[in-house]
């Protein structure tokens, strides 16, 4: 029940479309009580007392109150759809937003397809409920006890056996509802678990094709769509066997209520007019009863719908994204002391030292799996250190807002992230403000510009989904066009230049070396060409600081980093 009071206070947002809305539902509702009173006028007095001057003005009054029924009702669809649209619009910007501040180890244990699930499937389902439990649930119930005021008014005894099926419908529809809200969760979350392995699937789409195993992937999304169906059936089973039972129970009611009707106009207790205006009032009363079938679907999967859309909202913000010291200027030294960092299973880093200096590059060498990354994982604040401290300019940087240390950082990664939009739009993500003469220096000096040039759209070139439209190299350049536009004073530059060829290697560094001029940079690199250049070097190995030094001096120590250099002069 909170989880529904709390989605209804959404409507809140629009108290005016919500409020019209309603009101328009009461008197399409009070409308309804016009065509049983003229049959029962009909009956009683133009045909039992043979009045044919009241013919006419009488069904004159039935069909206006239809029409006006059907206006009202028309005018309610587009206010309701408006509602509707508007809902949902606010809340998926709010989701969006939401995802937008969560910490970057939240979404190490979501998987995209299920979060594109809530976003796209989730929201629409939870305001459904607001927008159909202000135009039928409520509506529902207040035609319900119209109709039964009306009866109530004309034959209390009549109006007690037409709804003797009540009791028993409404404990049939209490205990389904109750058992079949958690098999909606399961289905719910087997629909999730399919668009997330379609999102892996299509995402990895040319490693299934490099790989020919189509078949086993088609194998694996054949079998989670089948639990999907199979989850949808164990609940429409239940619907399968409860609502024909509770369709049964209600049109009893019919015969009863005709039955004893008769009886008591037989003997002159009520007029012949009263059982066929019932007859007449039992279609709009069961009308809210019929409802219950698809109304106990929708508010089920909406409520199982707002609980996933609410365990994100309710899940804390990334702390200090906004809050925080914002230091006028920032030299870019930093320090690590002692600082140690696990993920989940085990220590990743152990009691790591290191300094560097403002101007200085400092690269971090080491076997696979010695938590290179990490160390820019903690400078970026991606992840929190567990303990020790880390400085920059002396400013422990957890007193430091992450928006400003990241304002301040450049970031190059390995796999180059482009979106599906323009050039352009690309690289002002680093300078919003960047004028396109200022765009064309930083692609010149990141060896980006000739390649740019030949496009026939140039800087509003699309460049496809993850920048498919390009190379690895041609993407690290804009990438790196992209940090110089930023001109940070902290750089982050993780493996780089791995996986590319000698000459687009060359292009790469020369503008690497443009871009470590005059800040301080991290480098993580397993070519000596890269490494060689550093100011000071740090080899990790099992999350730990083994060697540290110069180039030179690191060679005459013949250790762990001497023989990673051997390897590297023998690729």
């Amino acid at each position: 029940m909170p989880t529904l009071l709390r989605v209804f206070r959404r409507s809140l947002s629009y108290p005016w479309r919500a409020s019209g809305s309603l009101l328009m539902a009461i008197a399409c509702t009070l409308l309804v009580l016009v065509l049983p009173g003229v049959t029962q006028r009909f009956i009683d007095v133009v045909i039992g007392q043979r009045r044919a001057d009241l013919l006419i003005p009488t069904a004159v009054i039935g069909i206006s109150a239809i029409l006006a029924r059907q206006i009202l009702f028309t005018l309610r669809t587009f206010f309701n759809n408006a509602l509707e649209q508007r809902l949902i619009h606010d809340l998926r910007v709010q989701l969006y937003d939401k995802l937008q501040r969560l910490p970057v180890k939240w979404f190490d244990s979501n998987s995209s397809g299920e979060i594109m699930s809530r976003v796209a499937d989730d929201v629409p389902s939870m305001d459904r409920v607001i927008v159909e439990g202000i135009d039928q649930a409520l509506t529902a119930v207040l035609q319900f006890t119209v109709v039964v005021g009306y009866m109530l008014h004309q034959s209390w005894q009549l109006t007690l056996v037409t709804l003797a099926p009540i009791p028993f419908i409404a404990l049939i529809t209490a205990w389904y509802s109750k058992r079949s809200e958690p098999l909606w969760q399961e289905s719910s979350e087997a629909t999730s678990a399919l668009n997330s392995l379609l999102h892996d699937n299509l995402s990895g789409i040319r490693q299934i094709k490099a790989y020919t195993v189509e078949p086993e992937a088609l194998d694996r999304f054949e079998a989670a769509s089948r639990k999907v169906g199979e989850k949808l059936m164990r609940v429409m089973k239940g619907q399968a066997i409860i609502w024909p039972g509770v369709s049964f129970l209600a049109e009893s009611g019919i015969i009863l209520m005709v039955g004893c009707g008769a009886w008591w106009t037989l003997h002159d207790k009520i007029t012949p007019g009263t059982p066929i205006a019932f007859l007449v009032a039992w279609g709009f009363l069961f009308d809210p009863i019929s409802r219950i079938n698809p109304l106990s679907q929708l508010f089920l999967r909406g409520i199982v719908s707002a609980k996933r859309v609410f365990t994100i909202l309710d899940t804390p913000d990334e702390s200090n994204l906004t809050e925080g010291l914002r230091p006028d200027s920032f030299s870019g030294r930093v320090r690590f002391d002692d600082v140690s960092f696990s993920y989940s299973d085990g220590p990743t880093l152990r009691q790591v030292s290191l300094e560097a200096m403002p101007g200085q590059t400092i690269a971090l060498v080491g076997p696979t799996g010695a938590s290179k990354s990490t160390v820019l994982n903690l400078l970026t604040r991606f992840y929190e250190a567990n303990s020790g401290s880390i400085l920059l300019d002396d400013h422990p940087i957890g007193s430091l807002s992450k928006e400003w240390l990241r304002d301040n950082t450049g970031y190059v990664t390995q796999e180059s992230f482009l979106f599906n939009t323009t050039l352009r739009h690309n690289l002002l993500l680093a300078g919003r403000n960047a004028s396109d003469q200022e765009i064309w220096i930083a692609l010149e000096a990141a060896n980006a510009a000739s390649f740019v040039r030949e496009l026939p759209e140039g800087l509003d070139t699309i460049a496809g989904e993850r920048g498919v439209r390009f190379s690895g190299g041609e993407k690290q350049r804009l990438s790196i066009a992209r940090a110089l536009l930023k001109n940070p004073p902290l750089l982050l530059l993780d493996e780089a230049t791995s996986a590319l060829d000698n000459n687009t290697e060359r292009l790469v560094q020369e503008a690497l070396d443009n871009l470590r001029a005059d800040r301080t940079s991290f480098v993580i690199a397993h070519r000596l060409s890269t490494v060689r250049k550093a100011d000071h070097i740090y080899v990790l190995e099992h999350g730990h600081v083994t060697e540290h030094g110069t180039h030179q001096e690191l060679l005459a120590q013949g250790g762990l980093y001497s023989k990673l250099c051997e390897a590297s002069l023998r690729e």
